[in-house]
Formats: structure tokens, C-alpha cells, sequence
């Protein structure tokens, strides 16, 4: 399979698992909050960081793989657009306080869990 087909693979794989996500939360635990892509952007920054340990420090997969995982999947399965896109909505809406829980808990949360995913790949796999 060559780098770019890799990368629409994953893309498809990835955008239609964040949909996924993101219509089982809604259902679950309602629309008050944009739940899906607050916890598919947590899921897929802890995704990455594993995925950077594995893929490119340790080597374990190729480059094709990287590219369907790394650059397709979680490229289409985190939405930067999308979270920027709801917050403008909370915004408009006029509830500053969801707005602000939902930016600075994305963005903390999203920056944690790639660490943490990093710090215990490295520790598990060496």
C-alpha cells in the first residue's frame, strides 16, 4: 500500500470513528456539552503519544503504517476545526463559563494524556 492511499484509509477510518463517538455521547450523556470530540480529542492525543513511541522512536512500524495511524486516522479522528467551530457556537450562545471549561480542558487535557501516553510507552516498552 503506498503513503498516500495509507493516509485516505486511515482519514476515512478516523473521521468515521470520531462521528461515531461523537453521536454515542451526544445520545448518552446529551448536547449541553460537545462530549464527543472533547473525549476523541483526549483519546487521540493519548493515541499519538503512544503511537510516537512506538512508531518513530522504537520503530516498531513502518512508515506506511505511521502514515495511516499517525497522519490519516487521528488526523480525521481529532478535529481541531470542529472544537474551534463549537466553541464559537457555546460562544454565541452566550455561555462564556462552557466555553471557557471546554478550551482550557481540551487543550490541558489533549497536552496530558499525549505525555502521559509517551512517558508510560517508553517505561512499558524498554
Amino acid at each position: 500500500m503506498g503513503t498516500l492511499t495509507a493516509i485516505a484509509l486511515g482519514g476515512a477510518l478516523g473521521s468515521v470513528a470520531r462521528h461515531g463517538m461523537t453521536v454515542y455521547f451526544d445520545d448518552l450523556l446529551g448536547r449541553d456539552f460537545p462530549y464527543g470530540i472533547f473525549i476523541a480529542n483526549i483519546v487521540g492525543s493519548a493515541a499519538i503519544g503512544v503511537l510516537f513511541v512506538l512508531i518513530l522512536e522504537r520503530g516498531l512500524l513502518s512508515e506506511v503504517w505511521r502514515s495511516l495511524l499517525m497522519v490519516g486516522f487521528l488526523g480525521a479522528f481529532t478535529t481541531f476545526s470542529t472544537f474551534s467551530l463549537q466553541t464559537i457556537g457555546l460562544l454565541q450562545e452566550g455561555r462564556l463559563f462552557t466555553a471557557t471549561i471546554y478550551t482550557i480542558g481540551s487543550v490541558l487535557l489533549s497536552i496530558t494524556a499525549a505525555y502521559l501516553a509517551i512517558v508510560s510507552t517508553r517505561t512499558l516498552s524498554s
